[in-house]
């Protein structure tokens, strides 16, 4: 793709990466085939090839973003999957993200819209916000038909992704889970700001399966969130702040008692901080710190995939369903680890249909966009009711959220049910189930 910026454009180095990504585009369109706003849609702008030349004509123009030019932006789930099919190596997931950034400091949105994303990125990266937030959404939650019909469809939305009860506060950072028998290693655990609220028997499982072979688990103090909720929203200088503070809370850690890992288990929060090194590479202060802290990072199925896991036998009755979790399968490239994983524990994987089209999670994209992610929402349960599972598995606690609000199906995991196939409890979720008495009293007995 040819581009005009000028040398003045240039100087600047997001402008000299966007212009490089540009370049390497070359109109073939296998990206519309597998964007979930496309073939949903059916408009080319709201394919990853149309929203390039909206972002080329508005940074070449060095102009303020229009508003068609947002909504079809807006409609972007970055779900990645276009990186995964590009033949050419476009790297659209910094493109997108620098135009997001360009549209915050261009384009004034309407005000509703404004103290949306204002009240979003206050309250979600902050454990103790957001906790008092579902609590309020909790008691909130039967006017949501009310809300939609006023229009007010995001408030709607979050009132309906809200959990009917708030589970128990997880582990907190600045706590150090000593390895059981011989000590092979050290990690860190990244606590994260929505999965500590929503499901902090992830972390619990993940804490569990990670000392049980072995390992000593830290949780530093200082970490937080990872900054992608903000990063997403356009809002650069917060989500610099958000990976500065991890990058010190990591360096820190690494340097006083050795880091063999820094774990993750949201795989968007993954994603996000394997591109700190990209993120941080003008800040002369913070690159190399940056640089070694993304090399560091890695996802819970990733690392668990290196070890001799010492699974119990009787899990041959549990038909999983496998949801690649966008950032996990596009983002990271990771899609043969979790559900190896879980074949090795003793669970029947089973691949869902149209795997690589997105849930409809995507951060806060089901409060923004809530229309297109129910649609999302929507066709992706059916194609996992279609294989007919006893669970599903995802590696993002979006997902696990927004499928969940769509099936009866429990959703939990992978770590969950590694957790339980190697000795540790069985998850909450699968309690009073539909799963069938006889496989859980054939588990239980194996254990």
């Amino acid at each position: 793709m040819q581009t005009s910026f000028t040398l003045a454009q240039l100087a600047d180095p997001n402008v000299a990466e966007a212009e490089k990504i540009l370049r390497s585009c070359v109109h073939c369109g296998f990206c519309t085939a597998t964007c979930p706003t496309y073939v949903l849609l059916g408009d080319e702008l709201d394919s990853p090839r149309g929203r390039i030349y909206l972002i080329k004509e508005m940074l070449e123009r060095d102009a303020p973003a229009t508003p068609d030019v947002v909504t079809h932006i807006d409609r972007c789930l970055s779900c990645l999957s276009c990186m995964t099919t590009c033949p050419s190596g476009v790297h659209y997931m910094h493109l997108v993200d620098h135009a997001r950034v360009h549209i915050e400091r261009t384009y004034r949105r309407p005000l509703f819209d404004r103290a949306l994303r204002s009240v979003l990125a206050a309250v979600l990266p902050d454990n103790r916000r957001f906790r008092a937030a579902l609590a309020l959404a909790r008691l909130a939650k039967p006017l949501a038909p009310l809300l939609a019909f006023l229009r007010l469809k995001p408030l709607a939305a979050m009132l309906r992704l809200a959990p009917s009860r708030l589970p128990q506060p997880g582990v907190t950072s600045g706590r150090v889970f000593p390895a059981e028998g011989l000590r092979k290693g050290r990690v860190a655990l990244m606590t994260g700001c929505v999965t500590p609220v929503i499901s902090p028997s992830i972390n619990d499982a993940a804490i569990r399966v990670l000392t049980r072979h072995g390992l000593e688990v830290v949780l530093p103090e200082g970490q937080g969130c990872c900054g992608g909720v903000v990063h997403h929203m356009g809002r650069e200088h917060d989500a610099l702040a958000a990976v500065r503070r991890n990058v010190d809370a990591w360096d820190a850690e690494a340097d006083r008692g050795g880091l063999d890992a820094i774990l993750i288990t949201a795989s968007g929060c993954g994603t996000t901080v394997k591109d700190y090194g990209f993120m941080l590479r003008s800040d002369a202060a913070y690159a190399a710190k940056a640089k070694r802290i993304s090399a560091l990072a890695k996802d819970i199925s990733e690392y668990l995939a290196t070890l001799d896991l010492h699974a119990q036998s009787g899990m041959g009755g549990f038909v999983t369903a496998y949801h690649g979790a966008c950032s996990l399968q596009h983002g990271q490239k990771i899609t043969r680890e979790p559900k190896e994983l879980l074949s090795r524990t003793g669970f029947v994987v089973k691949d869902v249909p149209e795997g690589h089209l997105c849930c409809g999670s995507a951060g806060t994209y089901n409060i923004l966009e809530d229309d297109i992610a129910n649609r999302l929402r929507a066709r992706k349960v059916a194609n996992i009711e279609k294989v007919k599972p006893d669970v599903i598995a995802a590696g993002n606690v979006g997902c696990i959220t927004q499928i969940a609000a769509g099936t009866t199906i429990p959703v939990v995991h992978p770590v969950e049910l590694i957790d339980w196939a190697t000795g540790g409890p069985q998850p909450a979720a699968l309690r009073g189930t539909a799963i069938t008495a006889a496989a859980v009293r054939s588990a239980e007995a194996a254990l």
